[in-house]
């Protein structure tokens, strides 16, 4: 399970709770070790390549890695004495990041004025993802965000009718659709091509990386904009879903076996967008 966004046990919008008599604090922070490789490129270099690596969770936010200033590539970081507060790692001061003649402010943090429960975090640094050119694992780059080892998909077959419709049209009909089931998120359902009648689907200029699935195209059907999408080349654990389609169920009527389905509560995806007060647009860099 996904520990600390969406509906994950740590986050604002648990659907459980733990079964303790006291309540726990409404806002949990974890650290713990990747155990994984970790690379950052930048400006045409690799600036950080480490094997200690330690991810921190929080409360809606997606899992962010810290690194030991060791392992990051001399003249990378210049300090430039702009602080924030962090509600429970303290003080925050912030970096210009610079490789290979590029550069972009407040690109990088390191949390200051730990407490001395979180000493995990004591001279580590994190990298804006959005602001870098990309992080690997090993060979690999990994796009979106950083994978969050407690997240999991499953996918199940199922012979439930499930029916697409705006307003008189069927858009889908199908006794053979894939549910999705993904750590923090109601079941998403897929439906094969050949049950969709693709004449309603108008392709958008808009693309979005997963790190569990991979590159994500959108369409319109009509006037609802982005109601569907599709994984066109789904990543190998996820290929069962390769080029299937799924349905908003806020934006389109969604059926399953005559029943309307509706978005549940939280299950908007959060976008990477700043993290702690950070405002650094995407750089675009290498492509995947």
């Amino acid at each position: 399970m996904g520990l600390s966004w969406q509906q994950g046990p740590f986050s604002p919008g648990a659907i459980g709770r733990f079964l303790v008599p006291e309540p726990l604090p409404k806002r949990l922070v974890y650290a713990e070790p990747l155990r994984r490789r970790m690379r950052v490129r930048f400006g045409g270099s690799w600036i950080v390549d480490s094997e200690d690596v330690i991810l921190l969770f929080e409360p809606g936010h997606y899992p962010m890695a810290y690194f030991k200033e060791s392992d990051v590539a001399p003249g990378t970081l210049e300090l430039i004495g702009h602080t924030t507060q962090h509600p429970e790692l303290g003080v925050t001061s912030w970096y210009t990041v610079r490789a290979g003649g590029k550069s972009v402010r407040r690109g990088a943090w390191q949390h200051t004025g730990l407490p001395g429960h979180a000493q995990e975090l004591l001279g580590r640094v994190a990298f804006a993802w959005p602001a870098m050119d990309a992080f690997y694992e090993e060979d690999e780059r990994i796009v979106g965000h950083a994978a969050d080892g407690y997240h999991r998909i499953d996918i199940r077959q199922s012979s439930r009718h499930l029916v697409v419709q705006v307003g008189d049209r069927i858009i889908a009909d199908t006794r053979r659709p894939l549910a999705l089931y993904e750590s923090g998120f109601a079941p998403r359902w897929y439906v094969p091509r050949a049950d969709i009648d693709g004449s309603a689907l108008t392709l958008v200029n808009r693309r979005t990386f997963c790190p569990y699935k991979g590159l994500c195209s959108y369409y319109d059907i009509g006037e609802a904009r982005l109601a569907a999408w599709t994984y066109p080349e789904a990543y190998a654990e996820v290929g069962r879903i390769n080029d299937l389609v799924s349905f908003e169920p806020d934006l389109v009527a969604v059926r399953l076996d005559g029943v309307q389905l509706h978005l549940a509560p939280g299950q908007t995806v959060i976008p990477h967008g700043p993290d702690r007060d950070l405002d650094v647009p995407s750089t675009g860099g290498e492509q995947a």
